[in-house]
């Protein structure tokens, strides 16, 4: 079987199904002949109805030009209809005639090739209203079956393939068996360097399933599959020097990144303070090793020894803040140094990838980049920050971030919310050192138990997928920038319907990646992470218990806790009797989310003793407990109830360890001051996690559920993998 040929548009309709139909595609019969050949000759011994298509360099889209003729009952109607699209200056290469299919329900398999992640696999209701239904699932290559018929099951109209209203079901087997054959023809050398690639309509029935039209886009073969266009630009020579973690089988510590034992600067001021400076003064603060600045002539700079050059600092880190035209020949300069960060800006966020090339070039071996355009690292047991104050304690969440003044913000936000961090990473243009490097270390980092990212561009999205799907510990990305990674419109169908989003919903699905839309978000999931670390709850179990106080709180929770794909399920009867061996349920339904007295006149162990009972009889792997902060002021005027109900709910997780307790404090703007933070810190000494409204206390439980699915996911099938 042939490779693909140099892109030159799309090939014939009927050289695609000859690929495809060698593995195990069922296509019609069929024959083909040039624009100037017999057609009647060529349709004589096919069974009508016929179909006729013209094909050629120009008709990508047939049915929008004309090129096609269904239901010919015969071969001289086909040749007529072929002979009429000649007569309307249809521009013909030639015919391809087929035995028409019997109707039934149309779908559409095809695949992109993503220019961060590979091949892309798509399968959706299709025909020509594909783009008006838009109704499709995405995974990345390789795929595994369990993907497949996850991807069916995600279809808004999947009960025309499973049967509805007395109408059988299509052939379900034979569907996911014609999916798995593209997949595996897409991941063969036939299939090589293809950029788009389409069947549709794919006519499924009860009897089987028959691809009937084909289309496949060659690749323009700009970039490496694998990489950004970004990336592709510039060469790199990552595969001669050290990595990290378990990426391609590299096993080599980032360790001096996060805790160096001695640290330089170059891009200081003896003049007018400038970043350099400012890093000076913020190591000096923090760090217990050896500080060096880098000058030609200053024996020091605010008090910190110098060295003439780089080659002169016997240390782990180096700091490089000069402007982007001299950072090659520092960089140059660092042979012997594990790890050199560039601060400077200039490279490729501003469209220079000639300036990322001799940047990368001037990377000694042995030596690791990180950046250009980035902030730094912040290590608070290993003495690194890239921010002014007084660091955090020590904890165990770890984040990586190509923005550094994001980073910055989750690291301050999730401090002043009672996280505490082990390392983070900034890591800008990511033109050495990648999101997916940090991740594989991290994921066997002792000192780490969850993981957070923000992504614009994962510059290597393949060893992304890696380094996630081998990851035991819970991640969480945030990532921006989405439509600026988008290709340039597609040309077919599937193109058209691939979006970066649901590439990344694609990635989550097959890894367990947890994914939130804002910051605020990522910190909250972050904390759930942190606070429930190492909590085992039942498996294979989405279900949430809601129990607070009476009224449209509890209504809207459950529309929150719904759209978050959470179930609120009812309680068994056994469970039901015990509420009300408590004094619950008159006047109110015994139903979830469960209404019970909470407030400053209220028992505060009320809504544990209730909680206990249920678990009694249905397990549920998460329990939220909400509480209006306003109640509690405007017929109170005292904390201590308030505080008394946060320590019962925190000895309720305590005597749960198989059970996750979130806390949301409704309203805590109406409390006085300070009483949020003492709620917190009463809170987390259990080990609960705190959130603002229902919304954050959702988006962090589905972002647990997400990670659980991940890790259980089987791995992909051997015959497809070699992307």
């Amino acid at each position: 079987m042939g490779h693909l040929p140099e892109p030159a548009g799309h090939l014939p309709e009927h050289e695609v199904k000859a690929l495809v139909s060698g593995f195990g595609v069922r296509v019609p019969r069929g024959a083909h002949v040039p624009a100037d050949g017999d057609v009647r000759a060529a349709a004589a011994d096919l069974t009508p109805p016929l179909v006729v298509k013209a094909y050629g360099p120009e008709l990508l889209h047939k049915s929008d030009a004309g090129a096609v003729a269904l239901g010919n009952a015969s071969a001289e109607e086909a040749a007529a209809a072929a002979a009429g699209m000649l007569a309307r200056g249809v521009p013909a290469e030639g015919f391809l005639v087929e035995e028409q299919a019997a109707p039934g329900v149309e779908v559409i398999i095809g695949a992109v090739r993503d220019p961060a992640f590979g091949p892309v696999l798509l399968v959706g209701l299709g025909g020509v209203l594909t783009e008006v239904l838009d109704d499709a699932a995405l995974r990345l290559l390789p795929v595994t079956e369990a993907d497949v018929r996850g991807m069916l099951g995600e279809l808004r109209g999947k009960a025309l393939l499973e049967g509805y209203r007395g109408r059988p079901g299509v052939d379900l087997d034979a569907l996911v068996k014609t999916v798995l054959a593209v997949a595996d023809a897409l991941g063969s050398p036939a299939f090589e360097g293809f950029a788009e690639f389409e069947l549709n309509p794919v006519i499924c029935s009860p009897d089987g399933v028959i691809a009937v039209d084909a289309r496949l886009v060659p690749g323009s073969r700009e970039g490496e599959e694998g990489t950004s266009h970004r990336a592709a630009a510039v060469p790199s020579h990552r595969g001669t020097r050290e990595t990290t973690g378990s990426v391609a089988n590299r096993t080599v510590t980032f360790d001096a990144l996060f805790a160096p034992r001695a640290v330089a600067v170059v891009g200081a001021s003896t003049k007018k303070p400038n970043f350099g400076n400012m890093f000076l003064g913020f190591y000096q603060k923090v760090f217990s090793g050896p500080i060096y600045a880098v000058h030609p002539t200053a024996p020091s700079i605010d008090g910190v020894p110098c060295v003439k050059s780089l080659a002169e600092a016997d240390v782990d880190y180096a700091l490089v803040a000069v402007p982007a035209s001299q950072c090659a020949d520092v960089v140059a300069q660092a042979s012997g140094i594990p790890f050199v960060q560039v601060m400077s800006g200039g490279f490729g966020e501003t469209g220079d990838a000639s300036a990322e090339a001799a940047l990368l070039a001037a990377v000694p071996p042995g030596t690791r980049l990180l950046g250009p355009n980035c902030m730094g690292v912040y290590s608070p047991a290993g003495g690194q920050t890239f921010l002014g104050g007084t660091q955090g304690p020590p904890g165990t969440v770890s984040v990586v971030s190509q923005s550094g003044g994001l980073a910055g913000e989750v690291i301050k936000v999730g401090e002043r919310r009672g996280l505490a961090y082990s390392k983070v990473a900034t890591v800008g243009n990511s033109l050495d050192v990648t999101p997916a490097d940090l991740l594989a270390y991290l994921g066997e980092d002792p000192s780490t138990s969850a993981i957070g990212l923000y992504l614009e561009d994962p510059r290597d999205g393949v060893a992304l997928r890696t380094a996630l799907a081998a990851c035991p510990k819970p991640v969480v990305a945030l990532v921006g920038g989405r439509s600026a990674q988008g290709r340039e419109a597609a040309s077919s169908h599937t193109g058209g319907m691939i979006g970066d989003g649901r590439v990344w919903t694609a990635l989550s699905r097959q890894t367990g990646l947890a994914l939130v839309t804002c910051q605020d978000d990522l910190v909250g999931v972050l904390d759930f992470f942190d606070r429930h670390a190492g909590r085992a709850v039942p498996e294979g179990d989405d279900g949430v218990l809601v129990i607070g106080p009476s009224g449209g709180a509890s209504v809207l929770a459950a529309d929150t806790f719904d759209a978050a794909g959470l179930r609120l399920d009812g309680f068994p009867a056994e469970a039901r009797d015990a509420l009300r061996a408590l004094g619950l349920g008159a006047g109110t339904s015994l139903a979830n989310p469960l209404e019970v007295p909470v407030g400053p006149r209220a028992d505060p162990a009320l809504v544990a003793r209730a909680v206990t009972a249920i678990l009694a009889h249905r397990a549920y792997p998460d329990v939220v407990a909400h509480v209006n902060a306003q109640s509690f002021f405007t017929f109170g005027d005292s904390v201590e109830p308030l505080l008394a109900y946060t320590r019962a709910v925190a000895d309720l997780q305590r005597a749960l360890p198989h059970t996750r307790v979130t806390l949301v404090l409704r309203n805590g703007e109406c409390a006085p001051a300070g009483v949020e933070d003492a709620v917190r810190a009463a809170a987390r000494e259990g080990g609960v996690p705190l959130y603002r409204g229902m919304e954050a206390a959702a988006a962090a439980i589905s972002a647990a559920a997400s990670a659980l699915r991940g890790r259980r996911k089987a791995s992909p099938r051997q015959s497809n993998g070699d992307h």
